[in-house]
């Protein structure tokens, strides 16, 4: 099927999917999401489940690098370890 794709044709939101992700890949995101709208969160990880690994990885310095990795602030960061979940 990916071979009948006209590129040059496709709608813009389609043409930069296919642009990221490969025609083939953008044709399965199609094939199971066409006509859904989507709204796609802000981060990466579950907020619990980086909360748990958080309080995990601390080694007492650490927390920037956390925060980089889950893509939460410091500030969240330091509510966790302060907190808990």
């Amino acid at each position: 099927m990916v071979e009948k794709v006209e590129i040059e044709a496709l709608h813009q939101f389609y043409k930069t999917l296919s642009e990221l992700v490969g025609t083939e890949a953008m044709l399965r995101i199609y094939q199971q999401y066409r006509g859904t709208q989507l709204n796609i969160p802000i981060h990466l990880y579950d907020r619990k489940v980086a909360a748990r690994r958080v309080i995990k990885e601390f080694d007492g310095n650490n927390q920037m690098e956390l925060s980089r990795k889950y893509g939460y602030s410091q500030k969240w960061v330091y509510k966790v370890l302060k907190h808990g979940e």
